[in-house]
């Protein structure tokens, strides 16, 4: 069960305890569904008892009693366990402890995970000054738009420079003369005009190269003014796209590495290993089963992301989830392979897949920004 689907289950329950009569509440259009906090248990959790205890005019513990013994019922073939946690958190525990429908989904998308039609029969015209940084932005919100099924025609509200070869030809952005387009009185609906105006760039970013320069001029918000520094170009931890793009390679690395050893990824349970048990001064119990799922559900918020990015042409936000998505890949890579003496077994399978998943994810969204995914770093 993905933490979409666990989204909707919780749903499921809720509307029943409204058609029951056993809550008097407005059924919310989505439920958030996320790893557990302190104090929590299990593999997901949600505080959707505390967001309808006072429309319901109940205690958020009353609330959250009634949804988990609903739960218990709608969920019963997906979820092993159902708790309340301290003011009303609902925390689940599924059966086979194991995100392998995200991940077969992930995998058959490929970088294109979370692409969709959600904007199909839109025509969005983009309009930005002729100045790098916006330039940049633009050619990356055009690609989330199209990403989302929609029509992108661009236009600049001032004179492109006279030699725009270096945009061209290291950013990998086309500035062309008069190219304001006509909106079209017929065919597809269209979109009225978006202005994109990010705060210009402080000196020239080309020096950084092409993925660097990208990087530095789309990871800030557009009213934050960015930084043209060589920190782009440091491969050390404190550099998030060097993290990033790291992650990425340590993705397809492991992929090599488990072919030498004999096996290959397949999605299914993650299970436990030696360190899981305590055996090799790991985290405990539920240390590399929290990461993964702490993973998964970053992967699971992908598709989200990149249409909120389309849809509110702000391609920071993905540069940002995409540091969300390394830190947990990263968090999660050394629970992968065996250990020492340690036969592959089909959790090493599967926690393969997971990896591989989230490399796909990472060069899939790193794409959208025009950098380029390595896969030796």
């Amino acid at each position: 069960m993905t933490p979409v689907e666990l989204s909707r289950t919780v749903l499921r329950a809720v509307r029943r305890a409204v058609d029951q009569g056993e809550l008097c509440v407005a059924v919310p259009e989505r439920v958030v569904v996320t790893v557990p906090g302190p104090g929590g248990c299990g593999d997901y959790a949600t505080n959707v008892a505390l967001q309808l205890a006072r429309p319901a005019g109940e205690a958020p513990l009353r609330v959250a009693e009634i949804l988990r013994q609903q739960l218990v019922e709608v969920g019963e073939d997906l979820v092993d366990d159902v708790v309340v946690t301290g003011p009303g958190f609902l925390n689940f525990r599924l059966r086979g402890n194991a995100p392998a429908g995200l991940v077969e989904d992930i995998l058959r998308g490929g970088t294109r995970y979370g692409f969709s039609e959600q904007l199909g029969g839109q025509v969005v015209h983009l309009h930005a000054p002729c100045e790098v940084r916006a330039v940049v932005v633009m050619d990356s919100v055009g690609r989330l738009l199209r990403a989302q099924g929609a029509r992108v025609r661009i236009g600049y509200d001032s004179p492109p420079p006279e030699e725009p070869a270096g945009w061209e030809n290291l950013l990998g952005v086309r500035v062309d003369h008069g190219s304001e387009v006509a909106v079209p009185t017929t065919g597809p609906p269209t979109v009225g005009a978006v202005h994109l105006r990010p705060v210009p760039a402080p000196s020239d970013p080309l020096p950084l190269g092409p993925d660097a320069a990208r990087w530095a001029l789309l990871h800030p918000a557009p009213h934050d003014r960015p930084r043209i520094t060589d920190e782009h170009l440091v491969q050390r931890e404190a550099n998030p796209l060097f993290r990033v793009r790291y992650a990425h390679a340590r993705t397809r690395a492991l992929t090599r590495n488990a072919a030498d050893l004999g096996f290959t990824s397949e999605p299914g349970p993650i299970g436990r290993t030696a360190a899981d048990l305590g055996f090799t001064g790991e985290p405990g119990p539920t240390g590399r089963t929290a990461e993964a799922h702490a993973l998964a559900a970053t992967l699971a918020d992908h598709p989200r992301i990149l249409l909120t990015s389309a849809t509110r042409h702000t391609p920071d936000r993905l540069a940002r989830h995409l540091v969300d998505v390394a830190d947990a890949v990263l968090a999660f890579l050394p629970a992968v392979l065996p250990r020492g003496a340690e036969k592959p077994s089909a959790a090493h399978r599967a926690r393969l897949a997971l990896a591989e998943a989230a490399g796909a994810v990472l060069a899939g969204g790193l794409s959208l920004l025009g950098i380029d995914a390595p896969e030796h770093l």
